[in-house]
Parts: structure tokens; sequence; C-alpha cells
């Protein structure tokens, strides 16, 4: 099992606070009018917005984190890899193709929804297999379908939710934060059986 580099924490790391941050100062400069219940990330994003590059630029941000976690998670499976880089090009493309002021895009939308899905089923795709040593705790099969599983859920719920009941925002809110998270969750997964393995070999020298 190949290591993951020290430096894929800073872009796991930044994901989750990019993407927060973000939403909440463009929130705060669309102002009043803006209801983080109901309402989707999208609206910040839209044409118009008042926090319209904020929320642009958290999106292309949270694209490049999740392209650089990728590239950096040496220690996940191939497939996995390939489905969060994907994830974050799909955010980048989200980021270039806001929704128009007047109301929702097909094309948009339909964008969004392949990211979610990717994002959702990344941690699945990204079990390691084959190994001599058991994988790190975020890369074995258990974890990994309760990630899937939870963020699937989620996911249900903010498409429940945005025909209209009213929580469009926390439940998107919810699906986004937990899909930021994850790659966070492996990258420190993999550091530490990193350094569980590096205070072993001493040990074992004759």
């Amino acid at each position: 099992m190949r290591d993951v580099p020290m430096w894929a924490l800073v872009p796991s790391g930044c994901a989750p606070v990019v993407l927060v941050g973000g939403w909440t100062t463009a929130a705060a400069l669309q102002g009043p009018s803006y209801d983080a219940v109901r309402q989707t990330i999208s609206v910040l994003a839209a044409y118009g917005a008042a926090g319209f590059w904020v929320m642009t630029g958290a999106l292309l941000a949270l694209g490049v984190c999740h392209l650089s976690t990728a590239w950096g998670l040496r220690a996940a499976a191939p497939a996995g890899r390939a489905a969060l880089a994907a994830g974050g090009l799909a955010a980048l493309v989200v980021a270039l193709f806001p929704t128009p002021a007047s109301g929702g895009s097909l094309r948009h939308g339909s964008i969004a929804a392949t990211g979610f899905a990717l994002l959702a089923l990344w941690p699945v795709m990204a079990t390691a297999r084959g190994a001599r040593r058991p994988a790190p705790w975020a890369l074995r099969r258990g974890p990994a379908l309760v990630a899937t599983g939870s963020m699937g859920v989620a996911a249900l719920w903010f498409v429940f939710e945005a025909d209209g009941r009213g929580a469009a925002g926390v439940a998107e809110r919810l699906v986004t934060c937990m899909q930021s998270l994850w790659p966070l969750v492996v990258v420190v997964s993999c550091l530490w059986d990193q350094r569980g393995r590096a205070d072993e070999e001493p040990r074992r020298a004759p």
C-alpha cells in the first residue's frame, strides 16, 4: 500500500473550510432576503446575487481541493480516487455554469446531481483490497459503506425537500458538509496508519 503524503492534509482540510466559509460569507452579503433553511447554495452563486463571486470562488476552491486530495490519496483504490477527482471537476463545472437569476437550470442541476452521486460513491470505491496488513480504518469496507449510506440518505432527504417542502437549504448543507469532510477523515486515517507502521518498524528490527 502506497503512503499518503503529509501535504494531503492541506487540501482535504481546506475543503470544508472554504465551503462553509463561502456560503456563510455569501449569505451575509445577500442579507435578510436569503433564507438559508429554504434556499440552496446555488441561489448564492446565481448570476446577480450579492455574494456571487464569493460563492463561485468557494466552489472553485472546493473543486481544486478534491482534485488535489485525490492526487495525494495514494493508499485508496484507483476507482475511488478517480471518483473523488471527478466530483471535484463537477464542483468546478457547477461554478462555471451557475443558475440564472430568474430560477433553476437543468444543466446546473444535472451537473450538481452528478457531483453529489460521485462524492457519495467514492468512499466505497476507494476501499483498499489485497494488502498484506489491514487497510487504514477509513478505507475499510464497513466504515466506507456507512459513509456512502449516510451521504445517500442525506441526498435523498435533499431531493425530498427540494420538491417544495421547505428545508432544502438545510438538507443540501448537510450533504455537502458530509462530502467535504470525508476526504479529510480518510487522509487522517491513512496518516495515522502510516505513523503506526513507522513506530512498529524499530521494534521489529533485530
